[in-house]
């Protein structure tokens, strides 16, 4: 049982139903896996957006500030979708901003030895996290993902009338109203007797 529930049987009453055992929840491994990815979206973009001064002058990577403001609100929206229900589009962007990250990063040359080297540690930690997004990404994709035997039929050539348009028209009127419809004289006469008489 999760701690949650453990809490709330210490305030249910003396005849309240306690919670034995709960069932499988619909909530994966991969849907934790994303949450979290997103929430490490949100401190990496919060850090990119309030410190690029900061991270541009350690990587080397000065006049580069609105660069890296840009990629930290990238993560930020990296970080809403991926705690969304649909948290594919938001593990999708954060492959796609790993790979802008490792571009930018691998394309970066100059600045001093102890910056090069700041360059090189973090391109090995955004290899690392690109890999971390493609399998989460792979795994949302396995669980909730729709394959080619999910796809919506296409009904767009069917009328909704066997025989087609021209043959029903009309069958209502030759029909006539359906038998519950149809008032026998006796219930005439009851209608005619129920209705209120006028001043």
């Amino acid at each position: 049982m999760t701690m949650i529930t453990q809490m709330a049987d210490h305030v249910r009453g003396a005849g309240d139903p306690k919670v034995e055992m709960t069932g499988p929840s619909s909530f994966g491994a991969s849907d934790r896996l994303a949450r979290n990815l997103g929430w490490l979206s949100y401190g990496l973009g919060a850090a990119e957006l309030f410190g690029s001064e900061r991270i541009a002058r350690t990587l080397g990577m000065e006049g580069q500030e609105p660069l890296i403001r840009a990629y930290g609100a990238r993560e930020m929206f990296a970080g809403v979708t991926s705690l969304s229900v649909n948290a594919n589009v938001g593990i999708a962007s954060r492959v796609v901003g790993d790979i802008a990250d490792l571009a930018t990063l691998a394309l970066t040359k100059g600045g001093t030895r102890e910056q090069r080297r700041a360059r090189a540690n973090a391109l090995a930690v955004v290899a690392a996290i690109t890999v971390v997004d493609v399998l989460a990404f792979a795994a949302l994709q396995k669980r909730h993902g729709r394959t080619a035997a999910d796809a919506t039929v296409d009904y767009g050539d069917r009328s909704g009338f066997p025989g087609g348009i021209e043959a029903a028209r009309g069958v209502a009127a030759r029909r006539g109203p359906p038998e519950a419809f149809r008032s026998s004289p006796a219930n005439g006469a009851v209608m005619e007797a129920e209705r209120p008489q006028s001043m």
